[in-house]
């Protein structure tokens, strides 16, 4: 975990909606710092990617062994 990740968030093995739901509700318990996702489907990581940039959010995923991680970027300021 980068140190200005606020939350980070396990949702591998989970199908959608609820990596999305989980994401969503982390962003608001982040006051605004960034948040790390864990998925383990390209769809979830789209979906998650998705909901970030509706929120105003930079996002970006990367793959690691199990799946993907998507960084969803702190509020600019």
């Amino acid at each position: 975990m980068s140190s200005d990740v606020s939350v980070v968030v396990d949702a591998k093995g989970l199908a959608c909606p609820e990596p999305v739901m989980m994401a969503k509700s982390a962003l608001g318990r982040a006051a605004g710092k960034s948040v790390e996702v864990s998925v383990d489907t390209a769809t979830a990581r789209d979906n998650v990617l998705r909901m970030a940039r509706r929120e105003g959010r930079e996002a970006e995923a990367r793959t690691d062994g199990e799946g993907f991680t998507v960084l969803i970027h702190a509020k600019k300021a």
